[in-house]
């Protein structure tokens, strides 16, 4: 890992057991410990009705964030959730390979927004959330049932929409709209431009 910038007195604490998450963070040559929050998600949001998808996700990653800040205290602790609206609708991972094939079919053609939001939490208290639009191109039930076949049933169902952009669903898309670590869930230029103002960067 190359030499951090990070000043902190202790690694950033991420609050999520995301594969992906803590990769971009370390990409960045952050130190990152991690802890699963205890949030139930689904209830947090059925109890959340009416908040528009940005504000919703906002929502559970300060929930995220609180969770593990209370039990670290003294720690600066990221909590992140990305949800994807399409037409009015919220979708979240897929059970299995068979309702990422009926989710993607949904999604076939149409432009889809996916909001991820980041809180801070403990020593430092932010939040911010950012939106990539996506386009899938027309997609018929051969090309879907192929890509799943290609993905595999752990990669679709790890992520909303049924797909991984930095993998084979690159091949769903027509176009992309915003920053690449906002569309994996995580937008680090606006995380990095706070953690530098609150003087926890060296550069």
């Amino acid at each position: 890992m190359p030499r951090s910038p990070w000043t902190g007195p202790h690694p950033l604490l991420l609050a999520s057991t995301s594969p992906t998450r803590r990769l971009l963070l370390e990409g960045a040559a952050l130190p990152v410990e991690t802890m699963a929050p205890e949030v139930d998600e689904r209830a947090l949001e059925a109890r959340s009705a009416g908040l528009s998808p940005p504000d919703l996700a906002l929502h559970l990653a300060r929930a995220k964030a609180e969770s593990v800040a209370a039990r670290c205290p003294g720690r600066l602790v990221l909590g992140a959730d990305q949800v994807l609206a399409c037409d009015g609708t919220v979708f979240h991972k897929p059970a299995d390979a068979a309702a990422a094939r009926a989710q993607l079919a949904r999604l076939s053609g149409r432009t889809h927004a996916l909001h991820s939001a980041v809180a801070l939490a403990g020593t430092v208290q932010d939040t911010f959330v950012e939106t990539a639009r996506l386009t899938l191109r027309p997609l018929d039930d051969r090309a879907i049932a192929a890509y799943v076949d290609c993905a595999g049933e752990d990669r679709v169902r790890a992520s909303v929409g049924g797909y991984q952009l930095e993998g084979p669903g690159i091949h769903l898309f027509e176009s992309v709209a915003g920053d690449h670590s906002t569309v994996l869930g995580l937008p680090l230029l606006p995380l990095l431009a706070r953690l530098r103002a609150a003087g926890l960067l060296a550069f």
